[in-house]
């Protein structure tokens, strides 16, 4: 397993699809998971430190975790199947539960969780991005700043 931080969400045209974008740590490869835009809002949410006036489910879900005495200590995206990725929810108990990868990122950017790759994922859909392509990831993360999650066209209820 490869440690991985979340460089951002944006849209992806023309099909205005929602993606994740994550970074191998101490490595070259970049991790784009394809999102809905309920997710996408969560994930900006919690990268920009905003709290909404009423719970989201994924804080609502880290408040139950820490009202039970839960600890999660680690979010793994496990496995690409048939252009869908899978992941899992590790407690601090041992315990182990399937989850979508951008509910996964969206609780462990809440719960300040390590998010981790598997090597066979990061083979599959990995891509490096060339150092003359920095500039544009740069880019991305100036587009990142500048963007609300109100612009994935999603309420906060």
């Amino acid at each position: 397993m490869n440690q991985l931080d979340v460089v951002g969400v944006r849209v992806e045209m023309p099909n205005n699809q929602p993606i994740v974008l994550l970074r191998e740590v101490g490595g070259d490869r970049y991790l784009p998971i394809w999102i809905g835009p309920g997710e996408a809002t969560a994930i900006a949410f919690a990268q920009q430190g905003m709290t909404p006036a009423r719970p989201l489910t994924h804080d609502l879900f880290k408040n139950v975790l820490e009202a039970v005495g839960q600890e999660l200590s680690a979010v793994r995206i496990t496995d690409l199947r048939d252009g869908v990725f899978y992941a899992e929810l590790v407690f601090s108990s041992g315990v182990e539960v399937s989850a979508r990868p951008s509910d996964a990122i969206a609780l462990a950017l809440r719960a300040g969780t390590p998010i981790y790759g598997s090597d066979a994922v990061l083979d599959d859909a990995g891509i490096i991005i060339p150092d003359e392509q920095e500039d544009e990831v740069e880019r991305f993360r100036e587009f990142l700043d500048q963007i609300s999650p109100e612009d994935f066209g999603t309420s906060n209820q």
